[in-house]
């Protein structure tokens, strides 16, 4: 908020007065020359040239029901106060993108960015304004994809993030606080940050370039201009930037992005492991020296992990010939493969080195559209529940389809519908032919039960 202070007349002619003696002076300005010793003065300001183009402002509107005051749902103060039916307001919403695709005009975000986005607006460095559609977006990795005519483009290089390295200099740029085309220059601080609990993927790469709100799904880029991270969090108590900010990959981006344009949306597939972080104690019960890797604490007897062989108390060293850090670098690289993906693992067992191939299998092989059923369901994939009767599990749900319209989530559980209790897919068709139609759903999500009814 700003603040206005009013000072008495004769303080401001006695400011203004020293003003005009201030300036009456003759004024030495200081600068940078434009060569030192010669030569030219580092800048990136050519580097910036090439890349701004290809930074855009995203801009979205979301429609809020005013019914959610529970003022306003109170029946007597509606209509006392005679409150319409119905009552909307607007939320708009600023953050930043890439282009990372000329050709078909595919912009990179964040999902936060444009999540519950009714209209959504691009604009470009040249001052248009063009609307996006939505390709798809992924909420555990936080990436969405846009994409809006492809007319007089520029789109950035991928870099690999794989060889980024501690101390190596970036630059962020976004729309931070709606300044836009801001930049910002720092060091790469960290690599392959997790447990922070902003993601339910985390690999984060680590910078001191300052970071704000606004500069969300802006690119970080080398000093070659090559896209090396989308800029997605900050790490302050009151949200200002403290040095500490947080951008994806470019890798792990761009997988996301390869499954979004090519399926609408990611189709993770399983592997049927878990794993742990090695510690000294377990290292020393192991009789290992190694400080990577990760610790097999269980394995799926039908999944894939076990066709491929691997057991509890494996240790993992490698994964399709790169090494394994630690347990969430194996979570995070299994849940950025595709479906029958062949992968290689180099594992310790009992002291001694085995390599074990896999395949990455499908989660939802055996379950059936939604739409099979009813066309309140399109966009949904459902299922049984291995070792559960009486219910259907909900598979992946296509943002925006009439499945997630009509509240769907992927993990829900299916418990009655038509207020009848289910036994499985199979007794799906037969409830439905009975009621004439889908009229409600009770699902359980996580521990609580929700009565969806068609709107």
């Amino acid at each position: 908020m700003t603040r206005r202070t009013h000072y008495p007349s004769h303080y401001l002619a006695a400011v203004l007065a020293t003003a005009l003696a201030v300036t009456a002076l003759p004024i030495r300005t200081a600068g940078l020359p434009a060569t030192a010793d010669g030569q030219p003065l580092p800048s990136l300001a050519p580097m910036l040239e090439q890349v701004m183009p290809a930074v855009v402002n995203v801009s979205t509107v979301t429609h809020i029901d005013a019914a959610d005051n529970p003022l306003l749902r109170d029946p007597f103060f509606r209509h006392f106060f005679d409150v319409p039916e119905r009552q909307e307001r607007e939320n708009s919403s600023l953050g930043s993108g890439v282009l990372v695709d000329a050709r078909r005009g595919l912009v990179l975000t964040n999902h936060h960015v444009i999540a519950k986005a009714d209209a959504i607006r691009v604009t470009l460095g040249d001052g248009r304004t063009l609307k996006a559609d939505l390709v798809g977006a992924d909420q555990a990795t936080d990436v969405a994809v846009l994409r809006i005519p492809a007319e007089g483009l520029s789109a950035l290089t991928f870099a690999d993030s794989e060889r980024l390295k501690v101390g190596d200099f970036v630059v962020a740029i976004g729309n931070p606080f709606g300044l836009n085309r801001t930049v910002t220059s720092g060091i790469v601080s960290g690599l392959g940050r997790t447990g922070l609990g902003i993601e339910g993927y985390e690999n984060f790469i680590q910078t001191d370039a300052s970071i704000n709100p606004g500069n969300s799904g802006g690119p970080l880029v080398n000093l070659r201009g090559e896209l090396v991270g989308i800029n997605t969090a900050i790490l302050a108590p009151g949200g200002g930037n403290i040095g500490i900010g947080f951008a994806i990959p470019i890798n792990m981006a761009r997988a996301i992005m390869d499954q979004i344009v090519d399926h609408g949306a990611v189709r993770r597939g399983e592997f049927g492991v878990e794993v742990q972080d090695l510690t000294p104690n377990l290292m020393a019960a192991l009789r290992i020296d190694s400080r990577q890797g990760a610790l097999v604490s269980a394995v799926d007897p039908q999944s894939p992990a076990a066709a491929a062989g691997l057991r509890e108390g494996d240790v993992i060293l490698r994964l399709d010939g790169r090494p394994v850090t630690n347990g969430a670098d194996v979570r995070n690289r299994f849940g950025l493969l595709r479906v029958g993906t062949r992968v290689e693992l180099a594992i310790l067992r009992d002291s001694k080195p085995m390599t074990l191939k896999g395949e990455i299998g499908d989660p939802y092989r055996d379950f059936v559209r939604g739409d099979k059923f009813s066309a309140n369901l399109a966009g949904a994939l459902l299922g049984d529940q291995q070792g559960r009767a009486g219910a259907i599990m909900v598979g992946p749900v296509t943002e925006d389809s009439p499945a997630w319209q009509s509240g769907l989530r992927e993990g829900d559980l299916i418990i009655e519908v038509n207020g009848l209790r289910i036994g499985g897919v199979r007794d799906l068709t037969q409830v439905l032919r009975r009621s004439r139609g889908l009229l409600s759903l009770q699902i359980q999500r996580g521990d609580r039960l929700i009565l969806l009814a068609r709107q």
